[in-house]
């Protein structure tokens, strides 16, 4: 990497140049197994031959024009994510950041549309990650992500996931909202319980909050549901998108009940790139994808497999790696017993790309059409390092 590119990423020195399916290729000839697909960005691998059909199509065709126009392509989008969810209507954005921003902004909106202005703090969780805007760090809260950005916004509580009795204090007549994610993946694959998440839904009825559900990296089929929340079957007020929503090209989504948006009128919020034609075209060409019959319910399938193979080796080498296995359909985490870094490098000295996470644990976002061959390659690599490192 030369000079040229500002140094905020830690970056590895590999350089790729193409992927195709599951894998992918670099420019010294090797070939990586994808397990980090971007981080569950590419859920329908790479180079997908429909989504890829379909971006050339519309790029051919038309890819931008201002949300001053109408955008057939963006209609679409939004009707077929409305009729697959809890929500009524969708802002659409370019990034799981950018759609937490406006989670954030409608929740305030909502409630000065109620003529309560005052309403204007999200409670959100220890462990969470929401973004790296100054509004979303500050959601976030962790001095990793605040450290030389002060001062931080205001507008954020933050508690521990299951503490009621610290939430019930937290919530005072400023709270607006309550924002969780259905699993907190950067944080470690820590996996809200359904009773946690139905007992949030309580909580905010009792006391007129919005319960905003972060689904950037558990949405779009992840876990086995279209949206991870539904496990838990609690209806959100607020969702919002990004990561796998346009398989690798750049769309996020905020979606929303009616009465939730109802703040949301012509100039409250916008977007220069927000849904245009391009973007339109890759989010409708994975939910062609997404959508058809029997690929979710395969997701599932091939997540249970996963975390089985996966417990196996957990048991066997138990002075590398915790025999807990976490996570749902297939967004999932070992914790690991050697510095979990030991165990990504290793990963891709054997040909296969996992990420880390929090709490020392060692992801695997594999694509969701993978095959069981796939899951035998991924776990043949792993047998190979928890050998390597448990000697």
């Amino acid at each position: 990497m030369t000079a040229a590119v500002m140094p905020t990423y830690g970056r590895i020195d590999i350089a790729f140049e193409r992927g195709e399916g599951a894998y992918m290729y670099d420019t010294e000839g090797g070939k990586y197994l994808d397990f980090a697909t971007g981080l569950a960005v590419l859920c329908l691998g790479h180079s997908h031959p429909h989504l890829v059909a379909e971006i050339q199509r519309q790029a051919a065709t038309l890819m931008h024009t201002s949300n001053l126009y109408n955008i057939p392509g963006q209609e679409r989008l939004a009707q077929r994510l409305v009729a697959n969810s809890f929500a009524d209507t969708v802002f659409f954005c370019n990034s799981g950041a950018e759609a937490n921003e406006c989670a954030i902004k409608l929740a305030r909106r909502y409630h000065h549309a109620n003529g309560n202005p005052e309403r204007y703090r999200v409670i959100t969780f220890d462990d969470c990650f929401h973004g790296r805007t100054l509004a979303t760090i500050a959601a976030t809260g962790t001095e990793k992500v605040l450290d030389g950005f002060g001062p931080k916004v205001d507008g954020f509580d933050h508690v521990a996931v299951g503490d009621f009795e610290a939430l019930q204090a937290a919530i005072g007549p400023q709270t607006a909202a309550i924002m969780i994610e259905p699993i907190q993946a950067e944080g470690g694959v820590m996996v809200v319980e359904d009773a946690v998440m139905q007992k949030l839904r309580q909580v905010c009825d009792d006391n007129g909050l919005l319960l905003i559900v972060d689904e950037v990296q558990t949405g779009m089929g992840r876990t086995g549901r279209l949206l991870a929340h539904e496990w838990s079957g609690v209806t959100p007020d607020v969702a919002t998108l990004g990561k796998g929503i346009g398989g690798g090209f750049p769309i996020g989504a905020c979606m929303a009940t009616a009465e939730a948006a109802k703040g949301m009128v012509a100039g409250t919020h916008g977007s220069t790139y927000g849904g245009n034609p391009l973007a339109a075209a890759a989010g409708n060409a994975v939910l062609d994808v997404i959508l058809a019959d029997g690929f979710i319910e395969n997701v599932e399938r091939m997540g249970t497999l996963l975390r089985s193979r996966l417990e196996d080796v957990c048991r066997r080498n138990d002075s590398v790696i915790h025999e807990e296995v976490r996570g749902r359909g297939l967004l999932l985490g070992i914790q690991c017993r050697v510095p979990n870094m030991d165990l990504v490098t290793a990963m891709r000295k054997h040909g296969v790309l996992v990420p880390p996470a929090g709490d020392n644990v060692m992801r695997m976002l594999p694509p969701l059409n993978i095959e069981e061959s796939h899951i035998d390659e991924a776990i043949a690599a792993l047998e190979d390092v928890c050998r390597e490192l448990g000697q």
